[in-house]
């Protein structure tokens, strides 16, 4: 009937306001978050639909595979040397692409293979990081962007610069802003890049997503239109996949009723629904081949440190939205997206049909009138990860999953694998950055690290947590609900 699953969790304040070169000064506590379940029932008949990706907005997703541009690094905490490796990660596109990134979360680890979403700021730490913009301004002045190394090394005054000091320097300037860190690049020339990108950052405005619709869910009663769902791109033209389910009759279309195959920016896409067609939803596709606006945030699906793009072929992204339709009665729409300014999830349910939609939430009854929309936001722990299905009519489910990372975190300790400077280090530069070990462990990254998080979260599953219902109440109980 549903899933869900949390994992242990861990918490703290990150500072956004670095000197040239930023101490770390955090408060971290550790919290055991308790298990998140919501279940749904959205009475009606019709059509099996089903959602099992983790939510996204739309864009690019990828796998991290590993660490290949890089040099070494020291961090400075709690009076103890940690040397890092520092520099360029490297990401494959589903459909095909490659992503090049930093990382702006210094003390998480990465997980093998791990799979990222293209996210926007304000669902990751850049979004109460006052210094998110000066960030984007190193990535757009450095390498891989700048990738004439003997006119960098002129401009900032470095001396001779090698991809992978070039690379380290700016991961460095990066760490400086996105975690607060006390961290040193190793070679000379490198350190002295991330002074001079420090120094000359400006505040840059985050860039758009590079394909989302909105809303990605809509709802209506058979033998309308249902919408709009406006693209947002900044590709040239992106292409249109009706629903699968030919059968239904339903259609993708313009305002007007025209079927619609490829659409640009701006443009309002609607679901036309004969009206004999049975209860039911359906779903649309829209694709696009386009570079990636570096600057972009990417968050693991699973618990791995967030990256921001620094650089992309032309890669294939892709946006999803659904529509649920009926011939009478409520009929909700239900979406879910993290909310970083309240540690939580939002849980958004419109309902566009001719009567009340009445749901209850973490413990709150709630009433969506018709022609309404409302918004409630469950409470996450940072670092939770969070997986739960809502079931609809005919057997309609849809499932959100993620973890909530809002904060860098700053144990005091580094990543778990983490070496001091006068340690042997695993491995030369060079060496293996698959993260299967080499200088990638260096950087936190671990392969115990999905078995450690796959025993937290049967942990937590197992010792239960609060239980949320969405549901629709009889009619003749409609207009007593409580507000929550």
């Amino acid at each position: 009937m549903f899933s869900a699953s949390s994992a242990t969790a861990s918490a703290s304040s990150a500072g956004t306001n670095p000197p040239r070169r930023p101490g770390i000064s955090r408060l971290a506590a550790s919290a055991v978050a308790s298990g998140l379940v919501i279940a749904a029932a959205l009475v009606g008949t019709g059509s099996a639909a089903a959602d099992e990706a983790p939510q996204h907005q739309g864009g690019a997703t990828a796998v991290l595979d590993g660490l290949k541009t890089y040099d070494r690094a020291v961090l400075h905490t709690d009076g103890k040397k940690q040397e890092l490796a520092a520099g360029l990660f490297e990401m494959t596109v589903d459909g095909g692409g490659k992503l090049k990134t930093y990382c702006i979360d210094i003390h998480n680890p990465t997980q093998d293979q791990a799979k990222y979403l293209e996210t926007p700021w304000n669902q990751t730490s850049l979004g109460a990081n006052k210094n998110a913009g000066k960030i984007r301004w190193i990535l757009q002045h450095s390498y891989p962007q700048i990738d004439d190394l003997a006119a960098l090394a002129e401009q900032a005054g470095t001396g001779p610069l090698t991809e992978k000091t070039a690379a380290a320097g700016t991961q460095v300037a990066i760490w400086r802003y996105s975690d607060s860190a006390d961290v040193d690049a190793s070679d000379q020339q490198a350190e002295k890049l991330a002074d001079w990108l420090g120094e000359h950052a400006e505040d840059v405005a985050e860039p758009k997503a590079s394909l989302a619709l909105d809303p990605a869910a809509v709802s209506g009663l058979s033998g309308e239109r249902l919408g709009p769902v406006t693209v947002h791109t900044d590709a040239g033209q992106v292409s249109v996949t009706p629903p699968a389910d030919s059968a239904s009759g339903v259609k993708v279309t313009d305002k007007s009723g025209k079927p619609v195959t490829a659409a640009a920016n701006g443009a309002e896409l609607y679901f036309d629904v004969p009206a004999g067609a049975a209860d039911g939803t359906a779903s649309l596709t829209v694709q696009a081949t386009t570079s990636v606006p570096v600057g972009r945030a990417f968050a693991g699906v699973t618990k791995s440190q967030t990256q921001i793009l620094a650089g992309s072929s032309e890669s294939t992204v892709s946006a999803t939205a659904t529509a649920t339709w009926a011939k009478k009665g409520a009929i909700p729409a239900v979406t879910a997206k993290k909310n970083c300014a309240k540690g939580g999830v939002d849980v958004t349910a419109s309902n566009e049909g001719d009567e009340a939609f009445t749901f209850e939430l973490a413990g709150a009854e709630h009433t969506v009138e018709a022609g309404q929309t409302e918004t409630v936001t469950v409470p996450v722990a940072e670092d939770q990860a969070y997986d739960f299905t809502i079931t609809g009519p005919g057997g309609f489910t849809k499932t959100f999953k993620g973890v909530l990372d809002c904060k860098t975190t700053g144990s005091g300790t580094g990543g778990p694998d983490t070496q001091t400077v006068d340690q042997p280090a695993p491995a030369t530069a060079g060496g293996s950055s698959t993260g299967t070990g080499g200088d990638l462990a260096e950087t936190g990254s671990s392969s115990a690290t999905p078995i450690i998080a796959g025993i937290a979260i049967a942990l937590v599953v197992i010792g239960g947590g609060a239980v949320f219902f969405l549901r629709k109440r009889k009619a003749s109980s409609a207009g007593q609900s409580t507000e929550g």
